[in-house]
């Protein structure tokens, strides 16, 4: 039995689609937007239009899980860490997989340092790569990653997450798939900034090429391996967020380029994180110019003009 723990639209597309393979339990923390859901099959107020099969069981309830059972924690990542602190202790037979997306703002962990830190004994992985929940749901071809340490762990976690729309492909490199997934939302945010104040597509191309150089360079320094951020992780990852208005940080960051407010409802894991990565950065000596200027205008310290005005202004050097 595979749990999904968050009712979000990425942890119900997941469970849509594991659940065409056997039985699978979703967990929503809201007991009403549970009973609502199991009573309709529809989660309405995160993934409206999609019917829930039979084969899942949603639930407020964690109960008790099977030993040795995978455990999806399909939560936004600044929200990880509660959740372990209130259910790590139930977690500790289970095989934890991360689903989030982005690096802890008051600590700069990804989520697999933290499942390590709060649920002893526990051998992390992380499942990431470029989706969408509608499209995942939909039952539509997607590539994922799961990374995990194990190697042994890996292969039995990629056997039993793939299922007929996903194929899962493995790595040891956990470091790599962590800050793939992470650092891409803050480029998504600075490519919607550039296609929110009009500045066009050649603009957007420049920013997703160097943010990647970025991206290498913090995932190498922190002990990554180069080639796990040209995978789906990481290259994949961004191409699909920083060309797609579906991508939550896309419209996030056009709506700071346009001067527009943004739905406070609407999780944006690329936001904290700019702020996690700039402050990391700034510790390892690591120059990430278009995080720093993702991060002002956030802080609403830059203003578009200004962010690109700093970027073009930097001495000129080899590519």
């Amino acid at each position: 039995m595979i749990t999904v723990l968050g009712a979000g639209a990425f942890g119900t597309a997941l469970a849509i689609s594991l659940s065409r393979s056997g039985p699978v339990t979703l967990w929503a923390r809201d007991g009403d937007h549970a009973s609502e859901m199991a009573l309709t099959r529809d989660n309405a107020r995160r993934l409206p239009g999609v019917t829930l099969p039979e084969t899942i069981t949603v639930t407020p309830d964690l109960g008790s899980l099977a030993p040795g059972s995978p455990v999806l924690l399909a939560v936004p990542m600044q929200q990880l860490r509660g959740l372990l602190k209130e259910f790590g202790a139930a977690l500790g037979n289970s095989r934890p997989v991360a689903c989030c997306k982005g690096m802890e703002l008051e600590t700069g962990l990804g989520p697999c340092r933290i499942i390590e830190e709060l649920v002893p004994g526990a051998q992390p992985a992380i499942l990431t790569g470029p989706s969408f929940a509608g499209d995942i749901a939909r039952g539509l071809p997607t590539a994922l990653t799961l990374a995990c340490a194990e190697p042994e762990l890996g292969r039995e976690l990629q056997q039993e997450l793939t299922t007929p729309n996903i194929r899962v492909y493995r790595t040891t490199d956990t470091i790599g798939a962590e800050l793939g997934g992470a650092l891409k939302n803050v480029i998504a945010i600075a490519c919607g900034a550039a296609m929110g104040a009009g500045l066009g597509e050649s603009a957007r191309a420049a920013l997703m090429t160097r943010g990647f150089a970025e991206m290498n360079r913090m995932a190498v320094a922190l002990g990554a391996r180069a080639d796990t951020l040209a995978g789906l992780s990481g290259f994949g990852d961004l191409v699909l967020t920083c060309t797609s208005e579906q991508s939550r940080n896309t419209r996030f960051g056009m709506a700071l380029g346009r001067e527009e407010a943004f739905d406070a409802g609407i999780t944006v894991e690329g936001s904290a994180t700019a702020r996690a990565v700039e402050t990391r950065a700034a510790a390892l000596g690591l120059e990430m110019p278009i995080t720093q200027a993702v991060s002002g205008l956030i802080d609403r310290r830059l203003g578009v003009g200004e962010a690109m005005e700093m970027l073009l202004s930097r001495p000129l050097r080899e590519e």
